[in-house]
């Protein structure tokens, strides 16, 4: 897949205020600090599309981007930010919680995993909740150019085996380096062969129930 466009559209926190979902959509999550934003930045071709930081913690909101004005990449908080307040931390679970279980064109949730750690609960646990809501996901293996091949196909398969005791095959994933391009084209592959497959869903609006005269 060539990337021609991507542009931010909106930022917020309400499921009702988003982008009518006429197109399909993939969301992008996992532990702050994990390289989310800069693995967005490589997939488009722009540095600048999603904002990195040093500080973990920093987006707080549904980010939008348009790509190829045919789809979108949603950039989600992360989650597991220890130094964020108890109360923040709550209102960013209950927004994401909303959008992923009510979002009618999403069509595949990126759970982005450091490929240096061992595997860690509050993944494994992210995960489990996503199969049990039902909600197609897809493993995305981060910072693989941080150590030798060797090391990062043992830790996946430990958090291959780890997820194994609650599934019954393991999801699609991918080996990525947002520094080399790892895994680019294979993950912007996996989402042209969903494109291809795209069907408008049925939206309910309420004002399209009428009440007939008595």
């Amino acid at each position: 897949m060539i990337i021609k466009s991507a542009t931010f559209v909106v930022s917020n926190t309400k499921v009702s205020a988003l982008p009518e979902p006429n197109i399909p959509e993939y969301a992008f999550i996992g532990r702050s600090n994990v390289g989310k934003s800069s693995l967005i930045n490589n997939l488009v071709g722009q540095n600048g599309l999603a904002k990195t930081s040093q500080k973990p913690g920093k987006t707080q909101l549904i980010n939008h981007f348009l790509i190829n004005e045919k789809w979108y990449i949603v950039d989600l908080p992360g989650y597991g930010y220890a130094k964020v307040s108890k109360t923040s931390r709550e209102k960013w679970e209950k927004f994401i919680r909303a959008y992923l279980t009510k979002r009618k064109n999403l069509q595949c949730v990126f759970v982005l995993i450091d490929s240096r750690l061992e595997p860690q609960k509050i993944d494994l646990d992210f995960c489990c909740w996503l199969g049990e809501c039902g909600i197609p996901f897809a493993l995305i293996y981060t910072k693989a150019d941080k150590q030798s091949a060797v090391k990062t196909d043992q830790n996946v398969a430990k958090f291959h085996k780890s997820l194994m005791t609650w599934f019954e095959e393991i999801p699609p994933f991918f080996i990525t380096s947002a520094e080399k391009g790892l895994g680019r084209e294979k993950v912007l592959a996996f989402i042209h062969d969903i494109n291809e497959q795209f069907v408008m869903p049925i939206i309910d609006r309420p004002d399209q129930h009428h009440t007939p005269n008595p």
